[in-house]
């Protein structure tokens, strides 16, 4: 497999994350939603439900499945590409560089947009919750996060691609 093509596969992942998370905070109507909601921490949840009407934003609900599963195969099938293109020909091949991305994404999404972009720009902040930056500035939270379930998230499109790339290529 090609290093040169991962990297730049990586530096474009990193960008098309970074649209993908900006895009909800965008209208007021996808930042208020299940599906965004549910990724703040609970007392900053807490907070926001004291002003607006409470839904359900557990893993379990079914806005949030749904955002995660649509989630999961995006990430695939852009996974699948960047395998295929950096010289994956095996099931080994293709989950190893999958996921490998999956981890590259799950670091640059706790180190920087959570841990400097989240904690600091206001667009990120829930009606309501503007006042609360001690909240916002919680690292714990988000690596937590990336650890569990964001390392077991990542399994599951390493796995897709893994299959994908074995079939494409026998």
């Amino acid at each position: 497999m090609n290093i040169g093509i991962i990297i730049i596969e990586a530096i474009i992942f990193a960008l098309l994350f970074t649209a993908a998370v900006f895009i909800p905070t965008s209208s007021k109507e996808r930042m208020n939603s299940a599906g965004n909601v549910h990724n703040y921490p609970p007392d900053i949840q807490e907070e926001y439900f004291r002003t607006h009407e409470r839904f359900e934003v557990s893993y379990k609900s079914k806005k949030v499945i749904l955002t995660k599963s649509i989630g999961v195969r995006i990430f695939a099938l852009i996974l699948v590409f960047c395998a295929y293109i950096a010289g994956a020909r095996n099931f080994r091949q293709g989950f190893w560089l999958a996921f490998g991305l999956m981890v590259w994404i799950g670091c640059y999404d706790t180190f920087f947009i959570d841990w400097v972009l989240f904690a600091n720009m206001k667009r990120f902040r829930l009606e309501g919750t503007e006042h609360m930056d001690k909240e916002y500035h919680q690292k714990w939270f988000h690596l937590k996060g990336m650890i569990f379930p964001g390392l077991i998230f990542g399994l599951i499109p390493a796995c897709i691609v893994g299959w994908l790339i074995s079939v494409i290529c026998k």
